[in-house]
């Protein structure tokens, strides 16, 4: 295989609506981090990406000098650990956080897919409402409790966590927003809104041309 070569800036392999792509491209972006993005067609995925990581998935961030980041835990933490003065790194550190962390990306993850895609799923025995209201034990009503006593995950400002779990419960919310209106979770309900007229969503969610590799806009 002749070897891929090193791009001048971090080149991340991203696609628009995958909330794992979202919340690196959120990272990123907050830690002031100027970088290149491709968005990947996930029905013709680039040559390049193949030859990076062969499980071909998004994110996948090529750094200068030739390191490759599969995951997107990992591309927050190289892009927010660095320089982590205002502690958005470390606050993701608590085990409180580390919980609702792993709540996330493990069993409210599986219980969102299955609610969200049941045709996916012909062989799972529970109805995908039951999913549906596993997916609020698990996550949302923990999350609702511990919002009702800061404004953020990281407290009085948003850490990792806050950036890591918001695109999942973004796309729970969409499945059937009238439903998840109805909910009471009040703190989860203004959390969420929140973020989603945040600038730096705003700018998480630039929409990148097909053709190629373009510079990303970065926060001011």
């Amino acid at each position: 295989m002749i070897p891929l070569p090193e791009p001048q800036l971090p080149r991340l392999y991203t696609f628009r609506r995958c909330p794992y792509a979202m919340r690196a491209r959120m990272a990123l972006l907050e830690a002031r981090c100027e970088f290149e993005a491709l968005e990947v067609s996930l029905r013709d995925k680039p040559a390049s990406l193949l030859a990076l990581s062969p499980k071909a998935t998004v994110p996948v961030l090529h750094l200068p000098g030739g390191r490759v980041i599969e995951e997107s835990w990992d591309i927050m933490r190289w892009a927010l650990s660095g320089s982590d003065a205002e502690g958005r790194w470390s606050r993701a550190q608590s085990p409180e956080n580390l919980d609702l962390l792993a709540r996330n990306d493990g069993e409210f993850k599986r219980h969102l897919d299955r609610w969200k895609y049941p045709q996916r799923y012909p062989a799972e025995t529970l109805a995908p409402e039951a999913h549906r209201d596993r997916a609020v034990e698990v996550l949302l009503q923990p999350m609702d409790a511990r919002l009702s006593l800061t404004p953020f995950l990281g407290g009085e400002q948003p850490c990792a966590t806050d950036w890591a779990v918001f695109p999942f419960i973004r796309q729970f919310a969409a499945v059937d927003p009238e439903w998840f209106d109805a909910l009471h979770l009040p703190s989860l309900h203004a959390w969420l809104k929140a973020w989603l007229i945040h600038p730096l969503f705003n700018a998480c969610m630039h929409k990148l041309p097909a053709d190629g590799v373009r510079l990303f806009p970065c926060m001011d």
